[in-house]
């Protein structure tokens, strides 16, 4: 789920003096400007960088009062500045078009750095994404890992952001095409500011970033980034086993009813566009909600209005019969979440993996953790899981990343 609804990291965010972007400007975050629209259009290469623009700076000092929530994140060694990159990548269908992203740079670095490419967690709202949102907790991460001297990267995939059009939630290949083409804009910014990325990188992710870096690392460990290759992987609460273990938690009160509504609505209406889950809004939702459920997530809205606008439970939004859909899958639904549950069983990592989570997590159960771990171990891989105790979703982020700051910098 989104960061935003932390509000104690949002109001350290705002002390600390990252620029913030206001709500109001919804409608113009969810049309892409001009030059955006042209290039969208233009067959030009994939990671090529559009735009870059300076959007925040963090002393040491700011950083480390940003990070209080983060109970046992190193000191920062360096203040950071953050960049809002717009760049060329491909759609759903495999058409050019543009994303935006993040790239947070520790100061007065220069030479032969390593980047830590951090993705983010579920996000409706194009306006709460790390390239727009001062108080994004997804910001402060990445801004964490140039602390420590990394080049912190972090993409905002598909339609958030800046990026045009609506976001294909849960949709593994753009998750994944986003994230190597962020890489590639990164590489090229940065040596305009006389820094060279290596070649590994270090991949991290939380709740939905979680299972799209395990998608990452596949793809830096197949060559599909270029000079790039799998430095390191630490994945946080992902759901990482969609048919066998989060799908049945959203509906045996594993996973909080009103929560499970949210992400069910996101999930089926994202779904619909990719793979085709009904004709009529009416055949899959309930009323009154048919008649709105679409326009909730075109990215206008914040968070916190889509809750507010949903039932308390899957079984009050869904028709008992698209349910019954839901909980039992057949088909071309099914074959399409066996394919996105191939991120943890049809490679084989060559760097150690690392998987965390929460055992009070309700909103991404932690077996997700176990079975991916047991799929890739299945095929060679090294596999840790670190379970972060008897803490929620977000609590596992906050326990999980201190941890996982410390570890990547030691690579810095």
């Amino acid at each position: 789920m989104t960061s935003r609804l932390i509000k104690t990291v949002a109001a350290t965010l705002a002390t600390a003096a990252l620029a913030a972007f206001p709500l109001s400007a919804f409608a113009s975050v969810s049309q892409p400007t001009l030059s955006e629209a042209a290039v969208s259009s233009v067959h030009t290469p994939r990671g090529a960088l559009v735009s870059a623009v300076s959007i925040a700076h963090l002393t040491a000092a700011q950083l480390d009062a940003a990070a209080t929530d983060f109970e046992g994140t190193p000191p920062a060694r360096y203040g950071v500045t953050v960049y809002r990159l717009i760049y060329r990548t491909i759609d759903v269908n495999g058409r050019p078009t543009t994303a935006s992203g993040i790239v947070v740079l520790p100061d007065g670095r220069r030479g032969a750095l390593t980047a830590a490419e951090y993705l983010h967690g579920t996000n409706a709202t194009k306006a709460y994404a790390a390239s727009v949102d001062g108080t994004s907790t997804d910001r402060l991460v990445t801004a964490l890992f140039a602390g420590a001297g990394l080049v912190g990267v972090a993409p905002d995939y598909l339609g958030l952001g800046f990026g045009p059009g609506l976001h294909p939630y849960f949709d593994t290949k753009t998750e994944t095409s986003a994230s190597v083409d962020m890489l590639l804009a990164a590489r090229t910014f940065a040596a305009k500011h006389g820094i060279t990325l290596k070649r590994d990188v270090l991949v991290t992710g939380f709740s939905q970033g979680g299972r799209a870096s395990i998608a990452f690392g596949r793809a830096l460990t197949r060559g599909e980034a270029g000079p790039f290759r799998l430095g390191d992987l630490r994945a946080v609460a992902g759901p990482y086993d969609l048919l066998g273990s989060e799908l049945p938690a959203t509906f045996d009160g594993r996973v909080l009813p009103q929560t499970a509504a949210f992400y069910l609505a996101y999930f089926v209406t994202a779904w619909n566009r990719t793979v085709g889950l009904y004709d009529d809004p009416r055949e899959a939702f309930q009323a009154p909600y048919a008649q709105t459920i679409e326009g909730l997530f075109d990215g206008s809205h914040p968070d916190e209005e889509v809750f507010g606008a949903l039932p308390d439970s899957p079984q009050k939004l869904f028709t008992p019969q698209f349910l019954q859909r839901l909980e039992h899958p057949t088909g071309r639904f099914r074959q399409a979440l066996r394919q996105a549950d191939q991120v943890c069983k049809d490679w084989t990592p060559r760097v150690p993996v690392h998987l965390y989570s929460g055992t009070k997590d309700t909103d991404v159960v932690a077996v997700n953790a176990d079975v991916c771990a047991t799929d890739l171990r299945a095929r060679g891989a090294h596999v840790t899981v670190h379970s972060m105790g008897a803490v929620d979703h977000f609590g596992t982020s906050f326990a999980a990343y201190p941890q996982i700051v410390r570890e990547f910098a030691r690579r810095a």
